[in-house]
């Protein structure tokens, strides 16, 4: 086996296992780079390679590790690290064409499995010239003398011609709903906003400038600070955490709308949670789902793969005017014994004869005038967190103000809940759509008023009114170097790399619609709109089959087309119009006579031909049947052949 071929075999694991350096135990990384390296060096030297035994004893090894590690040998990476491993070592055993196509199918199959990890368009593009040199290792592995040139050209034209079926394929195939990965648990990772709340949660996702969702107006947009994006509503306090505590979904929301309804599609980014996201107040959705007492919409399955959905809403409204009274009393919890400095302020606000609304005036002139900062880098508080937050250090995130300013409604007898969710967004003018990220999430607050049911309150928006305004990096100046590169790049960039980031991000917004996101709803608006009517598997089959059968025939026909095709043959196309010419003059060939015989017919009757018409049957017997072809002589036979008088 060549070295070059080895080498090719080499860079081809190589590139499929580098991706998953990420994922991977940092002990088993190590070991493939040090197999790799190993092999490398090997093959170099010319040196032997390792005894089975010893090879026995690294796999043995190998496999107590991810029993180990992953308590398991069986699950999404547990079976990926084992691959990473099975084929490195199989590169130390490397002797025959039979190890080396084995290798070659291995480093197909684990091109797959770098797409459970990220599906985005620079891990297609990799995987793709990932595959492009395989395939040429491959080719060298069945070709040896062909040059690398070659290798090149002729793998990059198997896999062009591969495009068409996959199109075939990807376009017809039923769509299979559920993960890529065949095991739930290991298939799903979960990301953004948690259903409960302490000091620091949200601070620490602002640091993440992960897409959540992006949203497409249908008309006019809102104001950016009347994007509140309705997630989890938070009602049990236990002096640090708040979470949604009992929930009862019985009872049916009501709300009146006091404005126009405002339509939107969301293309929301898979979380593993249930809810799903709405400017408040939603009254339609198009997928199915439920919208709770307080108004969250939750579908009916956890959103473990990209879901798009239309929906309305109506940024103006009352909501639940008549309040079940079990529920104002779930608002007004409190933990006993905790913040007496927050008790003794709301009861100040309150003593002083204050209505409901007077109370919230009170709280946010508070906030807005004691010097309170809005910072990512809260510090920390003690076992009176309030107390501490309000009275000492002053300084947090949007969940210290929501969950300071609930503590002191509440305090003050006046029914309130802390909403979570997003706020804002980045508008993306080239593909007309709002991004929102993780850097967006956001917690406000909600009171209960009597006349006007549940109110929004964002004591946020009374300290840094930049934040809902504009966005978190105009809100923090002095801290933008701790948020994501996307989250400090929203505020003045260079035009250059604004055109750049928003192109990119347009461009990943149309392949998660068009391919991560061609689910079967989708692939039955596709073929209906292409002019199918009756959908089923088994009509896709049939259709599927036959564009299959159709495109190998194309290309059959086209690599064959050589065989069908009538080469020119100058030299007997001068010969048959020599025979014309002849039999004009009344010496036709006959059927049956050669060149030769014909010539020397043609000399008896005619003798002043004779020599002449000996010298070009002799001249295309030789040209026609001659095993050399000679380009002087095939031109002087036909000029003479054409120069003859009859």
């Amino acid at each position: 086996m060549s070295k070059s071929l080895i080498y090719g075999l080499l860079l081809s694991v190589l590139m499929v296992i580098a991706p998953h350096a990420s994922h991977l135990p940092l002990w088993v990384s190590s070991l493939c780079v040090t197999m790799l390296l190993w092999r490398a060096y090997l093959t170099f030297s010319g040196n032997a390679l390792p005894k089975r035994w010893l090879l026995t004893l690294i796999t043995v090894a190998s496999l107590g590790g991810i029993a180990v590690n992953f308590y398991a040998l069986f699950g999404r990476e547990a079976a990926v690290t084992l691959l990473m491993l099975m084929v490195t070592l199989k590169l130390l055993e490397l002797r025959a064409a039979r190890d080396a196509m084995v290798l070659i199918y291995m480093s197909c199959f684990i091109v797959i499995t770098n797409f459970f990890y990220s599906q985005s368009i620079p891990t297609a593009l990799y995987m793709i010239a990932t595959l492009a040199v395989v395939v040429t290792t491959w080719i060298h592995l069945h070709a040896p003398n062909i040059a690398l040139k070659p290798r090149l050209r002729t793998a990059a034209i198997l896999l062009l011609q591969a495009i068409p079926l996959t199109l075939i394929l990807f376009v017809l195939f039923p769509r299979i709903q559920g993960p890529l990965w065949g095991l739930p648990q290991d298939a799903f990772a979960s990301s953004g906003l948690d259903d409960k709340m302490a000091p620091g949660s949200l601070s620490r996702l602002s640091l993440s400038d992960a897409v959540a969702f992006r949203v497409n107006y249908a008309d006019k947009p809102p104001a950016r600070d009347q994007m509140y994006w309705r997630g989890p509503v938070l009602w049990h306090f236990d002096g640090s955490t708040w979470t949604p505590g009992r929930t009862i979904h019985s009872v049916a929301p009501q709300f009146t709308e006091l404005d126009k309804a405002v339509d939107y599609s969301v293309t929301l980014e898979p979380h593993n949670k249930t809810w799903l996201f709405t400017l408040d107040m939603p009254d339609k959705i198009s997928v199915p789902a439920s919208l709770t007492h307080d108004f969250q919409v939750l579908g009916k399955e956890p959103v473990n793969s990209r879901l798009r959905y239309e929906a309305r809403s109506h940024l103006g409204f009352h909501a639940n005017v008549r309040e079940a009274a079990w529920q104002i009393q779930r608002a007004l919890q409190l933990p006993p014994a905790l913040n007496p400095q927050a008790l003794q302020l709301a009861a100040t606000w309150r003593g002083d004869g204050a209505n409901d609304a007077a109370v919230v005036r009170n709280a946010l002139s508070y906030f807005n005038r004691q010097g309170f900062q809005y910072t990512l880098e809260p510090p920390p508080l003690g076992v009176n967190g309030i107390d501490d937050f309000l009275f000492t250090t002053k300084k947090g995130f949007c969940e210290h103000y929501a969950s300071a300013f609930v503590f002191l409604m509440r305090a003050a007898h006046i029914p309130a809940r802390v909403v979570t969710g997003y706020q804002g967004g980045e508008f993306n003018y080239i593909g007309n759509y709002y991004i929102v990220r993780q850097s967006d999430a956001h917690a406000w607050a909600e009171v209960w008023l009597s006349g006007q049911g549940w109110v929004r309150v964002d004591p946020t928006a009374v300290i840094a009114p930049a934040r809902v305004q504009t966005n978190v990096a105009a809100a923090v100046p002095n801290e933008t170097a701790a948020l994501p590169f996307m989250a400090r790049m929203v505020s003045n960039p260079p035009a250059w790399l604004s055109n750049l980031r928003l192109n990119w991000d347009m461009l990943a917004f149309r392949w998660n619609q068009w391919v991560l996101g061609y689910n079967t709803e989708r692939q039955f608006a596709f073929l209906t709109s292409l002019g199918m009517k009756a959908i089923t598997w088994q009509n896709m089959a049939i259709i599927m089959t036959s564009g299959i059968w159709l495109v190998i025939g194309l290309f059959a026909l086209f690599m064959l087309r050589h065989l069908f095709a009538r080469q020119p043959d100058k030299v007997q196309a001068a010969w048959l119009r020599l025979c014309r010419k002849l039999a004009k003059a009344g010496l036709p060939r006959a059927a049956h006579e050669g060149a030769q015989d014909y010539s020397i017919r043609i000399a008896a009757a005619r003798p002043e031909l004779a020599a002449t018409l000996h010298d070009l049957a002799a001249r295309y017997i030789a040209l026609r049947y001659g095993a050399v072809q000679d380009e002087q002589a095939q031109r002087e036979f036909l000029q003479r052949a054409a120069a003859l008088k009859i």
